[in-house]
C-alpha cells in the first residue's frame, strides 16, 4: 500500500518507520557530528521522541531498562550514538544487554561511504585507517551487525538486523553513513510487518519429548515443582507458563532473575530458590522434589547461589527458547514457545497429586519487638525490605541496583502485575539509574497505572546520577530510595571490609535534585532524609509522597556494615571462589 501517493522514502525515515512498527517510541543517545542528519529525521518523526542522555553509557542503560518494561510485543530498546567515541562509550551497556538477553538496537552514525572507502585520518578514528575496528568490537557483544552502504540492500539489511533483535532477544548493531540518511529507496517493504522468526519444532521429536515428560510427571506423583527463570520473561512465554501453572496446580518457585515471572501473590508460589542461600523451607521443597520442571533457566553464579543448586540432572527437565533437555537427553531446536501449550494440554487432564502438595507461603513479616539486632529505631535491612513490600502497588515498576538492593529485594513479595527490573548477571554498578529512566518512559508509554521505584546505593548512584536531569527533563516522576551506607557494601563483604578503596565521598543527596532540575520543572522535586524506622514508616504512609506526582529522592541512612542476609551468604561463597590469598583484613 502506497503512503499518501509516494512510493519512495529516505533510508533514515525507513529505519524510523521500522522502529515505530516494532514498538519503539523513545530513542536514547547522544548527538554527534556523524548522526546529526539522522537526528533531524528523529526530531521530526510524529511517533518517536528523542530522549537525549547525559552520556552514551547512560543511554545504553536506559535503552536496556526501556526494553525490559516494553518486553515481548510491546517493543525493544533503541540507542543512537556517533562513530568511535560515542559507540565505544555505550559498549558496556550493550554488553550487559547481550549477557542478560535484552533486545536493543544500537544505531551508529558513521562517516560517509566515500570516507570509509578512502580511509582518511578523520577525528574519532584510531589514526591508522582501521575504520572497521569498532565493528569488530561490536561483533563481540551483539547478535548480528548490519551496514547500510547502498540503496539496493538498505531495506533488507535494516529488516534483517531488526528481525534478529526481536527473534533472539539480544542487542544488534547497525551503522548508517552520513551520505545514506536521505538516499531514497522503495517503501514497499514497510507494508510487511517485522515479526520474530519462530523456531519450528520437529513434530515427531516434540511428540516424543511430550510423552517422556508426561511419564516422568506421572512417576513423580506429588513431588513435582516448577522453577521459572529469566528466559521465560526474555523470550515471552510468561503467559504460557501462567496457563501451565493454573491448569496443573504445580508448586512453583522462581530464580532471582525470574522474579515476577510468576505473580508473587499466587497461592501456589513459594518464593525464590537460590541454591544454598535459599530460605531453608524453599531449599528443601525444591531439592527434595522427584521432578523439577525448569523453564528458561540462566545458571549464573549470583542466580544460583554460586552454583549451589542441589538438583540432579536425573530429576530435571529444562525448557529453553532453542532447545529442550529431558534428564540427560538433549533435543536441539525444540523451543519452549510452541512446546509449552502442548505440554499444558497433556498435563492438565492428569490431575496430578502435585496440585495439592503444600507450598510455603511467600511472606516477609516485619521484625517483632526485640528481633532486630540493630535496635528498635535503626533502619536495618531486616526491617527495610518487608516495610517496602507493603508500600509497593500493582503495576509499579521496581528497579534495583546490583548488590545490596537486588539481594534485599529477593525476599520482598511483590503484588501482581509488578514489573521487576534488575541486572544480576552482568552487574554493572550504576546501571539502575539509567535503566530507571528507560523503564519509567516505557511504563508511561504502556500507560501502566503504577509508579517507578528505584532502589540504589550511594556508591552506585554516584556513577550515573546525572541521568536524574534526563528524567526531570522528560517529566518523569520516579521515587528514588538511596541507601546511604557510606560506600560499596557488597564489595566490603566480598573483600576489604575496612579498606579505604570501598569508601566514597559523602554527597549532599537532598540537594542533588535541585541542582540538576530544569528551572521550569513543575511540580518541584522533593527530597527527604530518613534516619529511623519511625521516620521511614511515616513517609511511606504519607499519601502526598506515595502518589508520586513528581520526582522524589529519599536518602535512607543505614549502618555501614548492615546487609541483607542473602548478600552475606553470597559474599561468603564468592569470597571462597575468588581465591584471595594472604587475606589480612
Amino acid at each position: 500500500m502506497a503512503h499518501q501517493g509516494q512510493d519512495t522514502i529516505s533510508i533514515g525515515s525507513y529505519l524510523l518507520e521500522r522502529l515505530s512498527q516494532i514498538g519503539v517510541q523513545s530513542l536514547f543517545g547522544v548527538p554527534g557530528d556523524f548522526n546529526l542528519g539522522f537526528l533531524d529525521l528523529v526530531e521530526d518523526h510524529p511517533k518517536i521522541d528523542w530522549v537525549g542522555n547525559c552520556n552514551e553509557l547512560n543511554a545504553a542503560y536506559a535503552a536496556d531498562g526501556y526494553a525490559r518494561v516494553k518486553h515481548g510485543s510491546h517493543g525493544i530498546g533503541a540507542i543512537l550514538t556517533t562513530f568511535g567515541v560515542g559507540e565505544l562509550s555505550a559498549i558496556n551497556g550493550i554488553a550487559g544487554a547481550f549477557a542478560e538477553q535484552v533486545p536493543v538496537v544500537h544505531i551508529v552514525g558513521v562517516p560517509s561511504t566515500e570516507q570509509q572507502k578512502n580511509r582518511p585520518m578523520l577525528h574519532h578514528t584510531l589514526g591508522d585507517g582501521r575504520y572497521d575496528a569498532y565493528l569488530k568490537a561490536a561483533q563481540q557483544f551483539t547478535q548480528s551487525q548490519g551496514a547500510v552502504f547502498d540503496a539496493v540492500s538498505a531495506a533488507s539489511e535494516i529488516d534483517r538486523v531488526l528481525t534478529d533483535c526481536i527473534t533472539t532477544a539480544r542487542p544488534v548493531y547497525l551503522t548508517l553513513p552520513t551520505d545514506r540518511v536521505f538516499t531514497k529507496i522503495p517503501r514497499g517493504k514497510l507494508d510487511t510487518p517485522l515479526v520474530p522468526i519462530p523456531l519450528q519444532n520437529d513434530p515427531a521429536t516434540e511428540e516424543f519429548v511430550l510423552n517422556e515428560i508426561q511419564q516422568l510427571v506421572e512417576k513423580a506423583g506429588p513431588e513435582v515443582v516448577v522453577l521459572v527463570d529469566a528466559c521465560a520473561i526474555r523470550h515471552d512465554v510468561t503467559e504460557e507458563v501462567w496457563d501451565l501453572l493454573q491448569r496443573t496446580g504445580f508448586p512453583v518457585y522462581c530464580a532471582p532473575m525470574g522474579k515476577t515471572a510468576v505473580p508473587e501473590d499466587y497461592e501456589r508460589y513459594g518464593g525464590i530458590y537460590v541454591g544454598s542461600i535459599s530460605h531453608p523451607e524453599i531449599k528443601e521443597k525444591v531439592e527434595s522434589a522427584k521432578l523439577v520442571l525448569s523453564i528458561g533457566s540462566l545458571n549464573s553464579d549470583f542466580n544460583t547461589g554460586n552454583f549451589t543448586y542441589r538438583t540432579s540432572r536425573a530429576t530435571t527437565i529444562e525448557l529453553h527458547s532453542d532447545h529442550t533437555r529431558v534428564q540427560y537427553a538433549l533435543f536441539p531446536g525444540l523451543g519452549m514457545k510452541h512446546l509449552l501449550p502442548r505440554l499444558t494440554a497433556r498435563l492438565h487432564p492428569l490431575d496430578s497429586p502435585a496440585s495439592s502438595a503444600s507450598v510455603p507461603p511467600f511472606r516477609a513479616p516485619l521484625p517483632k519487638a526485640g528481633e532486630d539486632p540493630l535496635g528498635e529505631e535503626v533502619i536495618s535491612h531486616l526491617y527495610f525490605w518487608p516495610r517496602i513490600s507493603q508500600f509497593i502497588r500493582p503495576e509499579d515498576v521496581v528497579v534495583t541496583e546490583t548488590g545490596t538492593s537486588s539481594f534485599g529485594a529477593l525476599e520482598m513479595p511483590l503484588p501482581a502485575k509488578t514489573i521487576y527490573v534488575s541486572q544480576i548477571l552482568w552487574g554493572s554498578i550504576g546501571w539502575a539509574m539509567g535503566a530507571a529512566v528507560g523503564a519509567a518512559l516505557a511504563a508511561r508509554e504502556r500507560r501502566l497505572k503504577g509508579r517507578t521505584l528505584l532502589f540504589t546505593g550511594d556508591g552506585s548512584l554516584q556513577l550515573t546520577a546525572q541521568e536524574l536531569s534526563t528524567a526531570m527533563r522528560h517529566g518523569l516522576a520516579p521515587i528514588l530510595f538511596v541507601l546511604n551506607n557510606k560506600g560499596y557494601t557488597i564489595e566490603r563483604f566480598l573483600h576489604g571490609k575496612e579498606r579505604h578503596y570501598n569508601d566514597i565521598v559523602t554527597w549532599n543527596w537532598t540537594q542533588l535534585l535541585d541542582v540538576l532540575a530544569p528551572e521550569d520543572l513543575s511540580p518541584k522535586p522533593r527530597s527527604y532524609t530518613v534516619r529511623t524506622k519511625s521516620e521511614l514508616d511515616a513517609l511511606l504512609k504519607d499519601e502526598s509522597f506515595a502518589s508520586a506526582t513528581g520526582i522524589q529522592l529519599v536518602e535512607v541512612m543505614m549502618d555501614r556494615l548492615d546487609a541483607p542476609l542473602p548478600l552475606l551468604r553470597q559474599a561468603e561463597l564468592s569470597g571462597k571462589t575468588n581465591h584471595y590469598v594472604a587475606e589480612i583484613v
